[in-house]
């Protein structure tokens, strides 16, 4: 295609996640226009919609995050518009979106996941928090994992090496969502598989590692530069990285997700990738992994997000 494309990046939205859907779609634009697209970028808010039907831009970008940008309502209402939109569509996202339908899903594709268990808040209020505690505790063993079921940027997200501080960060996993999701603690390597369709092509780039500084991937380490090292391409033995690879292919598939995806993982040590989650749609900042990834395949960032814009407007 050699005419100019007008795409519209929506960053920001009222999400936990706001400043990184501004800096996400700062970049986006940024490469887009460095392609020779015309790029209008605008908030998700109540003059969204008459601004999209008045433009009827070539293509919509989602550069948001959060509940906005991942559970598929937005997506539903831009189909209802007629218009034509980079991601996966409301149904994929869905699945992705919810941690544990996720889980359940590419566990079904023969995908390893962590054991885990969903607790809603309501469960701690009709059964008393402290049983449901000590059974999740018995069960999982310390150290152990509690996230939000629903949400990105680790937000909420604790390692708990301690049965003492097992409530704080359930309760903190409460303020992002009112289910927690408990699971095993894997050890190992973790990595980010970025998935992105270049030239009607689902590609899947090169692993990052991530080596956070703290110990732990949360969302300071995420935004704050210098405070994480990452390693694209991941340093895993060529066999390892390969089955990565198409482990990751696997779930985006399973999944349903298009266009662009960012699965994560736990490597262990004997080379098996273990799931954690999906992200139908990934940080773009200047510390995020998806460019990252880009860059060690040898990619520019502009070219690869003009490719994907076409490949959502033959989707």
């Amino acid at each position: 295609m050699t005419r100019d494309l007008h795409v519209a990046v929506l960053a920001g939205g009222l999400s936990h996640e706001r400043d990184v859907s501004l800096r996400s779609g700062r970049r986006v634009a940024d490469a887009l226009r460095s392609s020779g697209c015309e790029v209008t970028v605008l908030d998700a808010d109540a003059h969204l919609l008459p601004t999209l039907a008045a433009q009827r831009p070539d293509v919509v970008w989602p550069v948001l995050h959060g509940a906005i940008g991942e559970d598929g309502a937005l997506r539903d209402v831009l189909e209802l518009l007629g218009l034509t939109y980079v991601g996966a569509r409301p149904g994929a996202c869905r699945l992705a979106w919810d941690k544990p339908i996720a889980q359940s899903i590419v566990a079904a594709a023969g995908i390893s996941v962590p054991p885990s268990i969903a607790l809603p808040h309501a469960t701690f209020r009709d059964l008393g928090a402290q049983p449901v505690l000590a059974a999740a505790a018995d069960w999982a063993g310390f150290p152990l994992v509690v996230k939000p079921s629903r949400g990105g940027s680790a937000l909420g997200v604790a390692v708990v090496g301690e049965p003492r501080d097992l409530a704080r960060a359930v309760v903190d996993s409460f303020a992002y969502g009112d289910t927690a999701l408990v699971q095993q603690h894997v050890p190992g390597v973790e990595v980010a598989v970025s998935v992105v369709e270049i030239d009607g092509e689902v590609q899947v780039l090169p692993a990052v590692e991530i080596v956070a500084d703290g110990g732990s991937y949360d969302y300071a380490a995420r935004y704050t530069a210098g405070t994480t090292e990452f390693f694209a391409p991941a340093r895993l033995s060529v066999d390892d990285a390969e089955r990565l690879a198409g482990t990751a292919r696997g779930a985006h598939e399973a999944l349903g997700l298009r266009h662009l995806s960012r699965i994560d993982f736990i490597v262990t040590d004997s080379g098996d990738p273990v799931f954690l989650e999906a992200n139908a749609a990934p940080g773009m900042t200047e510390t995020s992994l998806l460019p990252q990834a880009a860059e060690a395949a040898g990619l520019e960032l502009d070219s690869v997000y003009r490719s994907i814009v076409e490949s959502a407007l033959r989707s």
